[in-house]
């Protein structure tokens, strides 16, 4: 049994894959960029389990893997990987659901503290030195009075320029209620917020307790919400689901943000709207177009986005929760079990 692997992975819940089969690690898996076509083509010719997380699986690669018995793709939704070639052939196609979902509602939380607090722009601020002294100069204290560290009161005082908002007393709008949007929720009521919650697929009877409300449409979402956060997955439904009308209907005192997936969001219209301040604020981590180009208005133009590059995911505790997830299921698949996470399209 070939086990071809080319996945990111944590070392100590990979052990038990070495006593199924031969494992073969290559490519991403030993810090290779993604393989080319021809070339994973030419090494999966004998493989009967292939397992990746980035590499594209085509029907070029399955067809030409006469063995191939098993496809396994570390992502939440195997978007590398030609599922109806894999249909055709007859091999299920196991896949890592909610391996990232704490780790990007984390995030997400953090996205809306460094928006609403102004964090990233401050220390920005700092590094290029303003709101510092030349040296170590030491403020003065009138005889009587204690000393006090505020670093100045004018109107261009950092104290003033950075003042935000907290996120506690505010309403919290999800779009997408699923194991990401669950889970940013939860944090976000912890913070004291309040929920308002868009999605088709959830009945109110499971939404809505104290505090929970589940929004009648988007549009009275976009309407209360004082921050906007989208977890959706990308379908003929969701693409550009926060359109120019929808980000027309937020407060201007409103935050819009994103780690969700660029092809949600109309980013023309909201790049209009945070040019023309007609919103306070986004804070993005995903895009039309990654990488994002070095003149993108985000990048070179608006003091009023805060922005990362599509990391949301990205934490060491990621790959011990899908390492785990694939090498159950694969002892799964050649036990003849169940599988817990093949993935049907």
């Amino acid at each position: 049994m070939k086990i071809f692997f080319t996945a990111e992975y944590s070392p100590e819940e990979l052990e038990p894959l070495y006593e199924l089969g031969e494992v073969v690690l290559d490519g991403w898996a030993t810090g290779l960029p993604k393989m080319p076509e021809e070339e994973l083509m030419e090494k999966t010719r004998d493989a009967d389990i292939l397992i990746v997380s980035y590499d594209d699986v085509t029907r070029k690669v399955i067809e030409n893997a006469s063995k191939l018995k098993l496809i396994a793709c570390t992502r939440a939704t195997p978007v590398n990987v030609d599922m109806e070639a894999a249909k055709e052939r007859g091999i299920p196609v196991i896949y890592t659901p909610g391996r990232n979902s704490d780790t990007t509602a984390e995030f997400t939380i953090g996205l809306m503290l460094a928006i609403a607090r102004n964090i990233p722009m401050a220390h920005k601020a700092l590094k290029e030195g303003k709101y510092t002294n030349l040296n170590d100069q030491k403020k003065e204290t009138k005889a009587g009075l204690t000393v006090d560290m505020i670093w100045d009161m004018e109107t261009t005082a950092p104290y003033m320029v950075f003042k935000g908002t907290q996120l506690k007393g505010k309403t919290l709008g999800i779009v997408g209620y699923g194991s990401i949007g669950k889970r940013v929720g939860k944090i976000a009521r912890a913070f004291g917020m309040a929920l308002l919650i868009y999605d088709p697929f959830q009945c109110q009877i499971d939404i809505e307790e104290i505090g929970i409300t589940k929004a009648e449409s988007l549009e009275s979402l976009m309407s209360n919400a004082d921050f906007v956060t989208c977890h959706m997955k990308i379908t003929s439904e969701t693409k550009g689901i926060i359109n120019k009308e929808m980000i027309s209907l937020m407060k201007p005192t409103a935050y819009f943000i994103n780690c969700s997936r660029g092809a949600v969001l109309d980013e023309s219209a909201l790049i209009e709207a945070l040019r023309e301040k007609r919103i306070a604020g986004a804070a993005i981590d995903v895009y039309e177009r990654e990488p994002l180009a070095i003149n993108h208005p985000y990048v070179a133009e608006l003091d009023n986005v805060v922005i990362t590059p599509h990391i949301g995911g990205a934490t060491n505790e990621v790959l011990v929760n899908h390492t785990i997830q694939l090498v159950s299921d694969v002892k799964r698949f050649l036990n003849g079990e169940r599988l817990l996470y093949e993935y049907r399209s």
